[in-house]
């Protein structure tokens, strides 16, 4: 069954409503930030992709062809690929910078999707994320949780209780507390992999 995620329509319509109410100053800001050549993980209907700065070369990958076709008509100068975020068909090393826009909270494997972010930025690039994130209030993290199979079923992915800004440190990058906000359960945050210590 798809869900909401897979009807890019849909999933536009829900965007532009969000974005009209607060939304769509933190997706500027995801954005903005990028550097050289930039992929957009997870780049769905590619809203995003226009907001790249000026002399940003944007790269948007998506499992579902249908949502590129959407990003393709919003961003007609932006290289797009069919692909999941846990097998990136790019280099090592190759990106300045990775943004996520609502992408960490749906995909199958996180640490395997965190994994590939890691493997193709370069070691001074850069992780930018827009995420809804578990609750951080006991009671609330329980609704999540008893309401996540229905709700992964019915969005077609989406994970509402996952602890995503921990999941990144596990996978080896360091959060920037001047660029981190928290609005409710929505998180905004910037990550550089961290540096390996030489043995």
């Amino acid at each position: 069954m798809r869900g909401l995620e897979q009807i890019p329509w849909l999933y536009d319509t829900l965007c532009a409503g969000m974005e009209r109410v607060g939304f769509g100053r933190w997706r500027r800001w995801l954005a903005a930030g990028a550097r050289g050549r930039t992929l957009d993980l997870g780049c769905g209907t590619g809203r995003n992709l226009p907001l790249l700065p000026a002399g940003v070369t944007g790269i948007g990958v998506d499992p579902v062809t249908a949502s590129l076709g959407r990003a393709r008509r919003r961003a007609p100068a932006a290289a797009l690929v069919v692909a999941r975020a846990e097998a990136l068909p790019f280099r090592d090393g190759i990106f300045d910078t990775v943004v996520s826009g609502l992408v960490l909270c749906s995909v199958d494997d996180p640490a395997r999707a965190l994994s590939e972010v890691r493997r193709v930025l370069r070691a001074a690039g850069e992780l930018r994320a827009l995420e809804h994130v578990r609750s951080t209030r006991r009671w609330k993290a329980r609704v999540q949780d008893r309401l996540q199979p229905m709700w992964t079923r019915l969005t077609g992915g989406c994970h509402p209780n996952r602890d995503t800004e921990r999941a990144v440190e596990i996978a080896g990058f360091h959060l920037d507390a001047a660029e981190r906000r928290a609005r409710g359960d929505l998180r905004r945050f910037a990550a550089r992999p961290a540096v390996q210590s030489k043995s």
